[in-house]
């Protein structure tokens, strides 16, 4: 019994389109959240003297501070965005296909 509700379910084309929604939307958040970190590594690694400069004359904030939260809240706001995603869309599809198998 198990075995057939599996084979049901992978056989819906429903499950490989929210397989394959799912994949890609993933890899493309995960690819910007690895952009934004390394890039922010990479000014760091090259370009120190930007990160240094206080953000207003006599400031003792640097440059570098709004630049390292912004890095941080970027992973706050990817992740929301995932989730409003999968709580719309990939709730969706597998309410169809629960309904059209079970």
């Amino acid at each position: 019994m198990q075995q057939d509700l599996v084979h049901a379910i992978k056989s819906n084309p429903k499950y490989h389109e929210l397989i394959t929604k799912r994949s890609k939307f993933a890899w493309i958040l995960a690819a910007l959240m690895l952009l934004i970190y390394y890039g922010f590594i990479l000014i760091i690694a090259f370009n120190k003297e930007f990160l240094e400069q206080p953000l207003w004359e006599g400031a003792v904030t640097t440059v570098g501070i709004p630049i390292g939260l912004g890095v941080i809240i970027s992973a706050f706001i990817l992740t929301g965005i995932y989730v409003f995603r999968a709580n719309s869309e990939f709730d969706r599809l597998t309410a169809e296909i629960k309904e059209e198998v079970l």
